[in-house]
């Protein structure tokens, strides 16, 4: 197997501040979890794991949040993902509660977690949601109504289109949603600090390490090239990079390219006039727009998911028009950064997580659909709770959720989804 191993080129790769890196496994060992994957998932499940007591070791094919872990938005947002009531016919009212809850006390697990081992990685509250046409704008209400149902605590506040110059200097939007439980952050560093901090409870970690071949049994003993880990329980965290390890769950997440740019640092005066306030923005097109401010005044601008499975030859040239858009006050302001990479896409938006009916000692987590930031840490608390506990509510919840193998394999996956969003975007255009 031949890959790349090294972080893409990223604002976020050249402005990490914990680098050090791991070994890469050369030995059989014993644990009572082995945990495949080194992004927020596998990394906060071992973590979880360790504080619980349990012996772990944890393998990353290439280093420690290579993928989109370590090169998402950072954007720090509540909710699991798209709106989970349409699921009470699988989980009830009762499991939607539960998963609304779960949208919100997942910010704040991502918070205690940064307080308690003192993660430096640019946490910023502040939010606003943009709507872009006047009835996405309206939906907004209803959004409050069930955020004051669930005792949110945050302030959250509609803005007019006159006054949302107080939160972004662009004309585009129909009004915005502010939310002050929701901010952003530096992911990379995020999770390179939860590794550290996983490593220090004792978790042995191993990069530059792919899995090659699963044993499954009572006990599960997982290869690489040069060595193997035998373990009570395996966990597998592997999302858009699960490929062939296990096809009964990669059948089920499409990869598709997500991708985002950096400019160079801003004139403060003009940073503070584009976003007054520092928020994190995203507005509620199919194929959305998302963006913020970094600690040294950039503007980090993504967006654009590709579900062809070709990125463009030019991600900065193919981002600009869209950052213009928004801002054209930036025309003649460098992009210094440009990246992308492939995040995990269900069919129904929403994760995944479980055990393998054919294996019960196998868990899994993935298919955040761009929600990753908050969702991974808890869906990693649930998998801890059910390995240590023997059982957990939360899991049986997600599980109950079913979830459809995208069709015609490999080859035809990303054409069909790519169809469908095309559908979503022409009806977005004409309604």
């Amino acid at each position: 197997m031949s890959f790349n191993t090294q972080h893409t080129a990223s604002y976020y790769a050249a402005t990490a501040r914990d680098a050090a890196p791991y070994p890469s496994l050369d030995a059989d060992l014993s644990a009572d979890v082995c945990v495949v994957g080194g992004g927020l998932t596998g990394v906060n499940t071992a973590l979880e794991l360790a504080e619980r007591g349990l012996s772990v070791v944890l393998l990353e094919g290439r280093c420690i949040g290579w993928g989109a872990s370590g090169r998402n938005g950072g954007q720090l947002i509540r909710g699991i993902g798209h709106d989970v009531s349409g699921f009470a016919r699988h989980v009830g009212q009762d499991g939607v509660r539960y998963l609304k809850q779960a949208g919100i006390d997942s910010v704040a697990l991502v918070a205690a977690r940064i307080a308690r081992y003192s993660i430096a990685c640019d946490l910023r509250w502040g939010f606003c949601e943009l709507a872009n046409t006047p009835a996405q704008f309206d939906a907004f209400k209803d959004e409050l109504q069930d955020l004051a149902a669930l005792g949110y605590r945050h302030e959250t506040r509609l803005v007019a289109s006159g006054q949302l110059h107080e939160i972004v200097a662009s004309d585009r939007y129909a009004g915005g949603l502010v939310d002050m439980g929701s901010g952003h952050l530096h992911p990379l560093d995020l999770v390179q600090g939860e590794a550290r901090a996983a490593h220090t409870l004792g978790v042995r970690i191993f990069e530059q390490s792919p899995v090659l071949r699963i044993e499954h049994g009572p006990s599960v003993t997982v290869h690489t090239a040069h060595g193997s880990v035998r373990a009570g329980r395996l966990v597998l965290g592997c999302n858009a990079h699960l490929d062939d390890l296990e096809p009964r769950l990669s059948g089920k997440v499409l990869p598709a390219g997500s991708y985002v740019v950096a400019t160079e640092p801003l004139p403060e005066t003009l940073a503070s006039r584009l976003i007054p306030q520092n928020m994190a923005l995203c507005d509620q097109k199919v194929g959305l727009d998302y963006y913020r401010l970094t600690a040294d005044r950039r503007l980090l601008f993504g967006g654009a998911c590709h579900y062809s499975g070709r990125d463009p030859k030019d991600i900065a040239g193919y981002m600009r028009p869209k950052v213009l858009k928004v801002f054209p006050q930036l025309a003649d302001v460098r992009i210094d950064y440009q990246w992308g990479g492939m995040i995990g896409i269900t069919a129904n938006r929403f994760p995944q997580v479980g055990r393998l009916s054919q294996h019960p000692n196998v868990y899994y987590a993935q298919g955040y659909s761009g929600h990753g930031l908050n969702v991974t840490h808890w869906t990693a608390k649930l998998l801890a709770e059910s390995i240590a506990l023997g059982h957990s509510h939360g899991l049986d919840v997600f599980s109950a959720v079913p979830h459809l193998t995208f069709p015609g394999g490999k080859a035809l996956r990303s054409p069909l989804l790519a169809l469908g969003m095309l559908w979503y975007r022409l009806r977005e255009v004409l309604g």
